[in-house]
């Protein structure tokens, strides 16, 4: 067996209603002042009312910042920054989807004024310390509250990624009641967004890939595959909330550790250039991506496809890779999810600075079981316009 490096959080707090329990985690470990950071949208529907008055009742003095945007830029990690300089936090925590959980990342790297933003980007660029932090997610896709990994927007349209164990937060803090208010499109598509992770976890190239990640990536795949529709069809369906949210942390742990590949090389094309939701972007290319990879690389797909689809572990290992893609576009499109490039508004004739922008993301593709080239890619979007 070859040598690996497993890193998570370091405390995992799970459970319907744990997030009541946050006031009294945070005076524990996280500190008595505090930057919640979270966005706009959240913020009004009121759902983190209760842990601020949770962090309150602990005696912990909270400031908010809640100017997160999706796929967030530079600037907005800066504000965040600045406004927890100012106000001298002691630690940081990150409440709602994966783009507040990445501000509340490098908020807490930068907080210090030891490191420069310009200077993290990359992987085992950080050097710390970082100010204590704690994760709450309120979407079951990213798996960002057990990821080492915090992706930013620079300049116009291209992302960045800090990859770095440095942000593993102290305590990831789970509570699937968090997700009820989920519509059905966001439930949708931050779980295939999950599922991508596990399945390219699993099929990684990685040198780090490993049997711990292996493990995970199953049973995230068995746990989302049997809730997704379940939670797209009845948002407060308490059980497929739970294996939804667990099963998206489990596929984050293991990608944290054995990194993504294609699908998402060219999904941050389709975000950056077109602000399509990054789930969204996965789900579009997902299938072209596992068709392209099954030739090479059909018996992975196999060993995890019954995983997710029970019926088809008494069918041949080709047939079912091939298989296994099709299934999950009908997943997608059982979902509701939109299934074409055109159909999110994307003209043909961008084709090919989505792939010329593809290529660039060598940090990803390195980890694809099948090379690709740059024609590959423009092929591969072809397909899925």
């Amino acid at each position: 067996m070859n040598s690996f490096t497993f890193n998570t959080a370091n405390s995992i707090v799970f459970g319907e209603g744990s997030s009541e329990r946050i006031g009294e985690l945070a005076a524990l470990r996280i500190g008595q002042r505090v930057l919640l950071v979270t966005d706009p949208g959240l913020q009004k529907t009121g759902l983190i009312d209760q842990a601020l008055a949770s962090l309150s009742g602990a005696g912990i003095d909270v400031t908010i910042f809640s100017d997160v945007t999706a796929d967030p830029p530079e600037h907005v990690v800066l504000a965040a920054t600045e406004m927890a300089k100012a106000q001298r936090v002691e630690g940081i925590i990150g409440f709602g989807g994966g783009s507040s959980l990445d501000v509340a990342k490098l908020v807490a790297l930068l907080a210090p004024g030891r490191e420069t933003l310009a200077d993290l980007y990359g992987v085992g660029k950080a050097k710390g310390p970082r100010l204590p932090l704690l994760l709450v997610p309120t979407t079951s896709g990213t798996g960002s509250e057990v990821t080492p990994i915090a992706i930013v927007t620079t300049g116009a349209s291209e992302k960045m990624g800090v990859v770095t164990p440095v942000i593993l937060p102290d305590i990831a803090l789970l509570d699937p009641k968090l997700t009820y208010g989920l519509p059905p499109n966001i439930t949708a598509a931050t779980g295939i967004d999950a599922m991508v992770h596990a399945i390219e976890a699993y099929a990684s190239t990685s040198a780090n890939n490993n049997p711990v990640s292996r493990a995970l990536a199953r049973e995230a795949l068995r746990l989302m595959g049997g809730a997704l529709e379940r939670a797209v069809n009845d948002g407060k369906d308490p059980s497929a909330r739970a294996d939804m949210q667990l099963g998206s942390m489990l596929a984050g742990q293991a990608f944290a550790n054995s990194p993504v590949a294609a699908v998402h090389a060219l999904a941050y094309p389709i975000g950056g250039h077109f602000h399509i939701p990054h789930g969204l972007s996965n789900a579009l290319v997902l299938p072209h991506v596992l068709r392209f990879n099954a030739v090479t690389a059909g018996h992975i797909y196999a060993e995890i496809a019954p995983h997710v689809f029970p019926d088809l572990a008494d069918i041949g290992i080709q047939a079912r890779a091939d298989v296994f893609a099709e299934r999950m576009a009908e997943l997608s499109q059982r979902c509701g999810l939109h299934q074409r490039l055109r159909d999110v508004g994307i003209p043909q004739d961008a084709l090919s600075l989505l792939s010329d922008d593809a290529i660039k993301q060598t940090r990803l593709l390195v980890n694809n079981p099948r090379p690709m080239t740059r024609d590959d890619i423009f092929e591969i979007y072809r397909q899925a316009w």
